[in-house]
């Protein structure tokens, strides 16, 4: 099973992290810049990531590939069975695709993806902006609800919810943000993230964003 695209992502990263905690062996393949695998292309008709191919079945989108992940290999079970809990887990997924990462991302497009990776400077006007006034009313909503750190989101174990609002986090501390006004999300994520799921992936982005300089303003 194949896995296209970096884990920088916070889909691929959220993906291979829900691979990782089944157990399963997944096959990461990313793309050098400028170039096209023709692969992923047959897996992803708009060109998104992340992309997932198992043998001749071909799909995209981190939620379509997590559903097929749990279906295929349901245990250990990662997507709560409990109808209450199991729409809990689908609404933090939708709350960190969509929400966090709608703030998050602008930051992290701006001061690490296009200087690092496009080369070309980052509008800071929009990620000042988005650091500012739309990423602090979406970590003061997660602030109210994450447990005490060591503990889960639902059902006091790991589930979907927990790897999906977490992964955005490692975004976050490759751009060295100051998270102190939430100290009890902070705990939580870096609790999370620190599991073997997302460790050694977040080890190996911090090796490439090592050897890739910015781009000068």
């Amino acid at each position: 099973m194949i896995v296209f695209g970096s884990s920088l992502s916070p889909y691929v990263r959220k993906t291979l992290a829900f691979g990782a905690e089944k157990g399963l062996a997944l096959e990461n393949r990313v793309s050098p810049p400028g170039t096209l695998d023709p692969d992923f292309a047959e897996c992803s008709p708009f060109k998104k990531i992340p992309a997932f191919q198992d043998g001749d079945f071909r799909i995209s989108d981190s939620s379509a590939i997590i559903t097929y992940l749990e279906a295929l290999h349901p245990e250990p079970n990662l997507i709560p069975a409990e109808p209450r809990a199991r729409a809990r887990a689908v609404w933090f997924e939708e709350y960190a695709d969509t929400i966090l990462v709608a703030a998050a991302g602008k930051i992290f497009f701006n001061r690490i993806v296009a200087p690092r990776f496009m080369r070309r400077p980052g509008d800071e006007a929009i990620a000042a902006k988005a650091q500012a006034e739309e990423l602090p009313p979406v970590l003061d909503y997660l602030e109210t609800i994450v447990p005490e750190a060591g503990g889960f989101l639902l059902e006091d174990r790991l589930t979907l919810a927990d790897i999906a609002v977490a992964s955005p986090f490692a975004n976050l501390r490759h751009l060295a943000l100051d998270l102190s006004r939430w100290p009890r999300t902070k705990a939580y994520t870096d609790a999370i993230l620190a599991g073997p799921c997302f460790a050694a992936l977040i080890a190996k982005e911090e090796g490439l964003l090592a050897l890739v300089a910015p781009v000068a303003a």
